[in-house]
């Protein structure tokens, strides 16, 4: 029996790359009429958040999980983060509002692979802008640097209050040390009524003053401070703790380490980090 000759066998493999194209476009199609009938079941119930930043984490951290082979999780990830958030745009026509402030190319960068081009970017100088256009919004987002510098001042506080915007996610959603777009991001939207991931609480904390002590006092909640800043008479703090840890835990650390005058607001929350290598076998 003669052997396939070579021409002939890469021609299959390219019938069986068309057949594979074909087959997904037919499923993102489906999906689309799945979410055509979402948006009439949610019009019926009275509309609602299209946003679920705790499933969306969910997601990428099994994509992350089971893939394997040659095709990079870049490449991978990307896909998935702009079939998320189009068909989210789809549900309900939103904007992502970024502050440039620190630079425009690693914030653009990280929206358009977290958000695709199909969703307007929209960029703002400092992050207290950015939480402003979100508070105007009728529902967009907002994205905003974990570190904006001594600069933006205590940006969250303006996140303090039950109708103020929250903190809804942590970007990248999967942490790895070559991520394309790995700058650690906040996202902010008007607080959802509904799907909120609440692994980690985020909190600002006002203090009359710094103490040596409240790092350590933090950390030993499982805590850390993500930002500090002058704010009126004395000092506020961006701080992460894990969610089942309560403002009263957190009030008696940082007494113990010698802090008065403790004022606490919850700011949101997000899912935990995910990490995961640089390389998958």
């Amino acid at each position: 029996m003669t052997s396939p000759e070579p021409d002939q066998i890469l021609a299959d493999m390219r019938v069986d790359i068309d057949r594979i194209d074909l087959a997904m476009h037919r499923l993102l199609m489906e999906r689309g009429e799945i979410i055509d009938r979402l948006i009439e079941i949610k019009a019926r119930q009275g509309g609602g958040s299209a946003f679920r930043p705790g499933r969306e984490a969910s997601m990428m951290r099994a994509m992350a999980e089971r893939h394997r082979g040659l095709l990079p999780l870049d490449t991978v990830e990307g896909i998935w983060r702009i079939i998320i958030s189009t068909f989210t745009f789809v549900q309900a026509n939103y904007s992502v509002h970024a502050d440039i402030a620190s630079g425009d190319a690693a914030m653009r960068d990280s929206v358009r692979f977290h958000f695709g081009f199909t969703v307007p970017f929209v960029t703002h100088n400092g992050p207290a802008a950015v939480i402003s256009a979100v508070a105007r919004s009728a529902g967009d987002l907002g994205m905003t640097r974990l570190d904006s510098g001594p600069a933006s001042g205590a940006w969250w506080t303006a996140l303090a209050g039950d109708s103020a915007p929250k903190i809804i996610a942590r970007l990248p959603f999967v942490e790895r040390p070559d991520h394309p777009a790995g700058m650690p991001a906040f996202v902010v939207s008007k607080p959802l009524a509904e799907a909120t991931a609440t692994e980690v609480a985020i909190r600002s904390v006002a203090l009359d003053r710094w103490r040596e002590g409240v790092p350590r006092a933090l950390a030993g909640l499982g805590g850390e401070i993500l930002g500090n800043a002058a704010c009126g008479v004395g000092l506020s703090l961006l701080i992460a703790s894990p969610g089942g840890v309560g403002d009263a835990a957190l009030r008696e650390a940082l007494r113990a380490a010698g802090a008065n005058d403790i004022r606490i607001a919850h700011v949101g929350s997000h899912a935990a980090r995910f990490e995961a290598p640089a390389r998958l076998p």
